[in-house]
Parts: C-alpha cells; sequence; structure tokens
C-alpha cells in the first residue's frame, strides 16, 4: 500500500467541561459562614432532600470563609443505600478549587442515625480528603424529626468524624 491507498479512520475527540447553574438563592449576609450542622440541615431541607424517597448524596462546596459556594448531587441509590467512591466525591471540589467540603445525605426512612457503612464510608473519605488537601468538615444525615424534634445528625456533634 502505498500513501495515496492507505486507509484513514476517523475517531471522535471529545470536549469535557463541568457547567454550573443557579440551584437556588439563599438569603444570607454577606460572608456569613457555615457555623453549625443546623445551618445544614436548613440547606438540605431547602434542597428537598429530607422528602427524597431514594438516597441522596451530596457534596457542599465552601469557600475559605466557609461559606456555601455550591453543592454537588454526587449520587441518588436505593431507598436504604448508595455507593459512594471518592472519585466522585472529591471531583467537583478539585475543579472548583475547594478546599473544605461538607458531605451529606438523607435517609428516606426517616432515621437520621448513620449505619455502619455510613461511618465507615466517612472515614475512607476523610482519610482520602486528608491526601489531596481538602477537608471534610462534616457528614450531616438527614430525615424526619425524631422523638427530641430533630431531623438530622452530624458526625462532628456525634463524635463520629
Amino acid at each position: 500500500m502505498n500513501a495515496d491507498t492507505e486507509c484513514v479512520q476517523t475517531k471522535a475527540v471529545w470536549e469535557y467541561s463541568i457547567q454550573r447553574r443557579k440551584a437556588m438563592t439563599l438569603e444570607i449576609r454577606e460572608e456569613q459562614q457555615v457555623t453549625s450542622p443546623a445551618e445544614i440541615a436548613a440547606f438540605l431541607r431547602g434542597l428537598g432532600l429530607p422528602e427524597k424517597e431514594q438516597e441522596h448524596f451530596v457534596v457542599i462546596l465552601l469557600n475559605v470563609r466557609n461559606g456555601i459556594r455550591g453543592y454537588s448531587l454526587i449520587t441518588i441509590g436505593l431507598v436504604d443505600r448508595t455507593q459512594i467512591h471518592a472519585r466522585e466525591v472529591f471531583r467537583c471540589a478539585i475543579l472548583q478549587g475547594t478546599t473544605r467540603i461538607i458531605l451529606a445525605h438523607n435517609h428516606p426512612s426517616g432515621d437520621p442515625t448513620p449505619s455502619p457503612q455510613d461511618i465507615e464510608c466517612t472515614r475512607s473519605l476523610v482519610s482520602a480528603g486528608k491526601i489531596i488537601g481538602i477537608e471534610v468538615l462534616d457528614h450531616v444525615v438527614i430525615g424526619q424529626p425524631n422523638a427530641s424534634g430533630r431531623d438530622y445528625l452530624s458526625f462532628r456533634e456525634t463524635n463520629l468524624l
């Protein structure tokens, strides 16, 4: 075969990008910091997480002053579990240059008590974050109000983080 009769194949080359869109408007004071799990729970309620019938795992992206920059839906699972991998959890944070995140998910059962798998997964993600320089400040599980009237559990408040 010479150069004139050589077979040429084509191959698609894709451009990948991360797009952002406005999901909501928060009424906050200038430079307001997230100072408590209750504020994160209020944010999750605003996203409608307690009403979801499947587990939704989100990462809340924070600025250097712990203000909410945005969030990323990582995965939607089943009624009682979802599969999480560090690669997906930290992807958006890395691309957005975020150095602090808060993990969050809902429990469709209504009970915000973390499962042993929740605890193990969180510890693994905290370790991965340390390696890549992204601090996991908390993991908040939201459900429905319990006997105490709270509908969320903070890993940091309960010393699980």
